[in-house]
C-alpha cells in the first residue's frame, strides 16, 4: 500500500475506473451473447433489434477506450454476418 497521498489517490481512482470499465464490458458481452442466442434460435426479428443494441454497446466501449476500435469492428462484423445469415 502506498504512503504518499497522491499515490493513495491513484490507487483509489484506478480501482473505481476498473470497476466502471468492468460493468461496461460486461454489459457489452451480455448484449453479444443475447444476439448469438437469438441467432441459434432462428429468431431473426428479435436478433436484428438485439444487434442494434449490441452495436451501440460495442461502440460505447470502443469510444471510451475499453476495447480497441478494430476489435469493436470485428465484433460488429461477425454479429451482423450471423444475423444476415438468418434471412438468407
Amino acid at each position: 500500500m502506498p504512503n504518499i497521498k497522491s499515490a493513495i489517490k491513484r490507487v483509489k481512482t484506478n480501482d473505481e475506473r476498473r470497476a466502471h470499465n468492468a460493468t461496461i464490458k460486461s454489459s457489452m458481452r451480455t448484449a453479444i451473447k443475447r444476439v448469438e442466442a437469438l441467432v441459434v434460435n432462428n429468431d431473426s426479428d428479435n436478433a436484428k433489434t438485439a444487434l442494434q443494441e449490441a452495436a451501440k454497446r460495442i461502440d460505447k466501449a470502443a469510444q471510451s477506450g475499453i476495447i480497441h476500435k478494430n476489435t469493436a469492428s470485428r465484433y460488429k462484423s461477425r454479429l451482423s454476418k450471423q444475423v444476415n445469415g438468418l434471412s438468407a
